[in-house]
């Protein structure tokens, strides 16, 4: 009877026994513990040689309102303190900042300078790699919304904590500086507008002045001009009153020399010498007729005529020539001119400039040394680290012996596959039987 040829085990089913697979681990042990081994020390050997890097970091944050209060309350330049930390901020992440005390101290930077490299490509590699300034996350409460962190990581035998110190205070001192100049700035500009208004007032002043003096000397112009052409006019009167004086009276002495009057005499008086009798008769006349010229006699009107041909000037005949004369002596000087052309401190006349003076005099007091003030509070200064933080030794000799083990594992699991696909395939010894004969 025929056998019928049997099959490997393994043929009969495709699941995976895991206490199978475990015992084929644990023969092959020697492969995990030596790939874990090895591993393992590669990774004791790259943290023991890798560089070690350090940090360090400080904390910045706003000043108390009490630094700031003196500029604030000067109402030229406002800076409260939380824009303040900002501008710091701002001044700690500049280019030109840190370029600027990478220069000034090259020293502490000695490190960092590579043969072949200027100062700027030697810059270039401490800024890209070195100083990282951390913002506070927005979404945070105000309270703890206010502060400013910058950290440094840098390799053995710098020192980091006094580069950070010092670019802090570095920083500092830049925006300290850039405030004083702003301020500087802004309180000449508030002078000079104020000067200007100033210059404006008194000009103005100069202008009201000047026309102020043009109208007096004016006004005296025209009066001396009327009373000129009055006294031209008065005195070509008088001039004219003489001329008919004198035609009067040659007149009244003609007449007077026709009815044989010499000496002044009445009407009464001619009709009572007609009638003169023994007796003394006292008369009295009383009318309302002016006596005729001719009855004052030839001799008083010719003395009187001769006395009008010898006269050069009638002013003296009016008064009125005499008011004239004095009102254009007094003409001849405006005092109210003589006051405004004398004045000395002509600002003291200024008008709406008292509250000018005050502000630049104000201004002027102002302490614009920038030099004591406290723009931000360092909370934590930079201090010497205890140890680095790279490379981080026991955490890479743990992961490497973790990946050595899995390494292990998987080599392990590697061969006994091999091995059961050898013992199982189509030309393997246990399935390579011949049928017995008949």
């Amino acid at each position: 009877m025929n056998n019928t040829p049997q099959l490997h085990p393994h043929l009969a089913s495709d699941e995976i026994d895991l206490f199978e697979l475990f015992q084929a681990l644990w023969k092959r042990k020697a492969w995990v513990i030596g790939c874990a081994m090895l591993t393992g020390l590669l990774g004791a050997g790259y943290a023991f040689l890798a560089p070690q890097v350090y940090q360090v970091s400080s904390v910045l944050r706003p000043a108390a309102i009490n630094e700031l209060d003196a500029l604030n309350r000067s109402e030229v330049y406002m800076l409260p303190p939380a824009d303040a930390l900002a501008k710091v901020g701002a001044q700690l992440d500049s280019y030109e900042s840190k370029l600027g005390f990478f220069r000034a101290n090259p020293v502490l930077f000695e490190a960092f300078q590579r043969p072949g490299q200027n100062l700027e490509q030697s810059f270039e590699a401490f800024n890209r790699d070195a100083i990282t300034l951390v913002l506070p996350d927005p979404k945070k409460s105000e309270s703890f919304n206010s502060f400013l962190r910058l950290e440094m990581q840098y390799p053995k035998g710098i020192d980091g904590a006094a580069i950070l110190n010092g670019f802090v205070d570095y920083a500092i001192a830049q925006e300290r500086g850039q405030v004083g100049a702003d301020l500087k700035v802004i309180v000449n500009n508030r002078l000079n507008e104020l000067k200007g208004k100033i210059d404006a007032a008194r000009a103005n002043y100069e202008t009201a002045k000047e026309s102020k003096i043009a109208r007096l000397l004016e006004a005296d112009n025209v009066k001396r001009a009327r009373l000129q052409d009055e006294l031209t006019a008065l005195r070509l009167q008088m001039k004219m009153e003489r001329a008919s004086r004198l035609a009067e009276l040659a007149e009244a002495i003609e007449i007077a020399k026709s009815i044989g009057i010499k000496n002044p005499t009445t009407p009464s008086a001619m009709g009572g010498e007609a009638s003169r009798s023994s007796s003394q008769v006292m008369r009295t006349v009383v009318t309302n007729q002016a006596i005729p010229l001719y009855f004052m006699g030839s001799e008083v009107l010719e003395a009187e005529r001769a006395a009008l041909k010898q006269r050069t000037n009638d002013d003296f005949t009016n008064s009125r020539v005499a008011e004239i004369g004095k009102e254009l002596r007094m003409l001849d000087i405006n005092r109210e001119v003589e006051v405004l052309n004398n004045r000395k401190n002509e600002d003291m006349f200024l008008q709406d400039v008292e509250p000018l003076w005050a502000e630049v005099s104000r201004l002027r007091g102002l302490n614009i040394d920038m030099t004591d003030l406290k723009l931000v509070t360092v909370d934590r200064q930079a201090q010497e680290p205890m140890g680095p933080i790279k490379p981080k030794k026991a955490l890479i000799i743990a992961l490497s012996t973790v990946a050595g083990l899995m390494l292990g594992t998987l080599v392990a699991l590697l061969l006994h596959f091999v091995q059961v696909r050898r013992e199982t395939g189509p030309f393997s010894l246990a399935g390579d039987r011949r049928l017995p004969r008949p």
